[in-house]
């Protein structure tokens, strides 16, 4: 179940910690947040090191559909409900800039970079379609209205992005990897204020940046009540219909679509891990319907961790730990979310100030509905008495048919049916 993305790129290796060291700022978790937050660092002539568990890019990266956009879903009409148009525009401006950034970048580079607009379509609401495209005109961006689109169904209306774009991620992370300092199977086993103990040595720290996804320390930051993981899946099609743009469903167990060279991306089947949902046998059936030549040449599968409110959680862990910060939250769409973060954490662990760190805050509010749902959804699994049971906080994990592992509904641990972790927040593998 390799994705094209690890079929067809080399990604640089590193050698593991072997000893004690010191360095003026840590990043933990080498996916493409991590090793973006490392470049930057670089770049602006800061100390830093960054430790990797397994090897760059292992995790949720190599399973993306790498799309860089700024449109993340029917956003805007909610995001200006919120927290008002202020810092939906900031929101929005934080995202553009990542985009261009990435312009700049891959301009160079051999990453398969390419403009492309970016669409979200409704299937049976126009109503959600003319509320998004009149806050986009609030917030000043040029977003246009779409009702014909090259796909095998008919809409009830698109919003259009121009000139957003894809890449191929890990042609993009082994170009700006490579000179990094970086350790990889380096697994952090135990954290403190100013230092981290890993499998190689220990690593003293003026300032920490956990980038592994799901935040690995519950102490803190109340994550594990404020994420929750959602589960997809992708389908790699040959002799598929060609189309130029990138679409997906405002609705989250919606399809989406994308071309990379020759084949046809088509993701879908979505589902909040540890339950039910139509994963790959969905996308097969749509394929069947609608691309009956079509040849299924690869599979795979990502995990997201969603936010209470639509919008990452990026900036100081929590109020109380002033030297250690978390990139986490990216709702579907860590690309631009990835960019974001290493933009905002380059300068707060240089004490700068940042102008979307107030947008990304993690210490916010988490008065939100998805909160009382995510609270639910824990206490449930928490006292269904079965076995195994996840040990990061002791939830009982359900098993996933369609992917042969045992997955975990309250934060989304994964582990083989060997009970070997495959996803974290777990650190280490399940109690049978």
């Amino acid at each position: 179940m390799d994705s094209v993305w690890t079929k067809t790129a080399q990604l640089p290796s590193f050698e593991p910690l072997k000893g004690n060291l010191k360095t003026d700022v840590l990043i933990i978790g080498g996916g493409l947040a991590g090793v973006l937050c490392a470049y930057r660092l670089a770049q602006a002539g800061v100390d830093y090191t960054l430790v990797e568990a397994d090897t760059l890019c292992s995790g949720i990266t190599k399973n993306t559909t790498a799309k860089i956009t700024s449109q993340h879903g029917l956003i805007y009409d909610t995001l200006i409900r919120q927290f008002g148009t202020e810092k939906t525009r900031l929101y929005l401006e934080a995202n553009q800039n990542a985009l261009q950034q990435y312009r700049d970048l891959c301009r160079n580079m051999d990453c398969d970079f390419t403009e492309q607009d970016a669409i979200v379509y409704a299937l049976d609401d126009q109503q959600k379609i003319d509320k998004e495209l009149e806050a986009l005109r609030n917030l000043g961006f040029d977003a246009t209205f779409e009702k014909e689109l090259p796909l095998p169904f008919l809409v009830a209306g698109a919003v259009r992005f121009p000139r957003q774009a894809q890449f191929h991620p890990l042609k993009f992370a082994a170009g700006i990897a490579k000179g990094l300092h970086i350790y990889e199977h380096t697994k952090v086993r135990q954290l403190m204020p100013g230092k981290a103990i890993t499998n190689g040595g220990t690593i003293a720290a003026k300032k920490i940046i956990i980038a592994t996804h799901f935040p690995m320390l519950n102490k803190h930051g109340g994550y594990f009540i404020k994420l929750y993981q959602h589960r997809s899946y992708v389908l790699a099609l040959k002799n598929a219909p060609s189309f130029d743009g990138m679409y997906v469903d405002e609705n989250e167990k919606g399809l989406s679509f994308r071309h990379y060279q020759d084949l046809l991306l088509l993701g879908g089947g979505s589902h909040r891990s540890g339950k039910d949902g139509g994963n790959w046998r969905e996308l097969e059936q749509f394929t069947k319907q609608y691309y009956p030549k079509a040849e299924i040449v690869a599979r795979w599968a990502t995990q997201d961790c969603m936010s209470l409110d639509h919008v990452p959680y990026i900036g100081r862990y929590a109020k109380t730990t002033p030297d250690l910060f978390v990139a986490t939250g990216f709702n579907k769409w860590g690309m631009t979310s990835s960019m974001v973060a290493a933009d905002i954490l380059t300068d707060l662990v240089q004490d700068k100030q940042n102008p979307y760190a107030s947008v990304f805050d993690p210490s916010r509010s988490i008065l939100h509905p998805q909160l009382f749902l995510n609270a639910a959804e824990t206490t449930l699994n928490l006292l269904t008495p079965t076995v195994p049971r996840c040990p990061h906080m002791g939830c009982a994990l359900k098993y996933n048919k369609a992917e042969h592992t045992w997955d975990c509904p309250c934060h989304g641990s994964r582990f083989s049916e060997d009970g070997t972790l495959i996803d974290n927040p777990a650190t280490d593998d399940k109690r049978m």
